[in-house]
């Protein structure tokens, strides 16, 4: 099986490389200097030269602040222009394509679980153009899998768990908000997953991926912190305003993906075993 990942240097991409590794797969692993997906032709080129059998669509702009202003049009051309263009190119040559989005896609409005089926409604501009990713994926890849997640941290990029360590080096407390919910989401469990899927041949379609129970931002920077002297204080949203709109309750629902067998951890194990790990190191 030929296998095409994009985004291969973030935070996911390095983790499904290690995992490929580990399992003994070769794979052909690109960033924006081997394969600038926002340009079409060179997007169509690639593939067409390669001709992956699977394509895991790792490359995104993730700065959710940023895309509200700064960074809008690389968003747009990242997560939307960039994301049509593999789709096209996947469905131009049979390649299965895996996409990976978010919660935020939907509106955080509802106290219900978000399911695979919820009509999305999102109220950001990165929610946004990961939705018009999702839409692109379905419009022109005729096989794919839409995986949406939440919360990501992982080894080996910028996430809440880093932050919340570095700043308990240099801080006595630390405020953190309390009304904002969801699944946190080990990078490791979402690359297992995305193989899962094409080894065990899923049904196409959208899946929502994160560890098992929820909780809120307060309640996880709380865990992450419980070996140390840090002292963690909740906070609303209101007391802590950001440029982009954060859902305040965007759970989403797991049923679909544990009913294929995929077992998930609860999020407080993971992040044990996660934090296990880079104490080692």
């Amino acid at each position: 099986m030929k296998i095409l990942i994009t985004g291969a240097n973030g935070q996911l991409g390095t983790e499904l490389r290690h995992l490929l590794d580990r399992r003994g797969l070769e794979y052909r692993a690109t960033d924006a200097k081997e394969l600038d997906i926002t340009d079409a032709d060179a997007v169509n080129a690639y593939v067409k030269d390669f001709q992956p059998d699977v394509i895991y669509h790792c490359a995104a702009y993730t700065a959710v602040d940023k895309a509200e202003d700064e960074g809008k049009a690389i968003n747009q051309k990242v997560n939307v222009d960039g994301t049509k263009n593999l789709a096209v190119a996947a469905g131009e040559n049979d390649a299965t394509l895996v996409y990976i989005s978010t919660d935020y896609v939907f509106d955080g409005d509802t106290d219900e679980l978000y399911t695979v089926d919820h009509k999305p409604a999102p109220r950001n501009e990165y929610g946004r153009t990961k939705y018009e990713g999702e839409l692109a994926v379905q419009q022109y890849a005729k096989k794919y899998y839409i995986i949406r997640t939440s919360w990501v941290f992982g080894e080996y990029g910028h996430n809440f768990v880093y932050t919340m360590l570095n700043l308990a080096k240099t801080h006595d407390t630390l405020t953190v908000v309390n009304d904002q919910y969801g699944r946190p989401s080990w990078t490791k469990t979402l690359a297992e997953f995305m193989t899962f899927a094409i080894d065990q041949k899923l049904g196409y379609g959208i899946y929502h991926l994160s560890e098992d129970n929820s909780c809120n931002w307060y309640e996880f920077a709380t865990e992450i912190l419980k070996d140390t002297d840090t002292k963690v204080l909740p906070v609303t949203s209101a007391e802590y305003p950001q440029k982009a709109w954060r859902p305040r309750h965007s759970i989403l629902d797991l049923s679909k993906t544990k009913a294929t067998g995929f077992e998930l951890p609860t999020w407080q194990d993971a992040l044990h075993e996660f934090m296990a790990e880079i104490a080692e190191w």
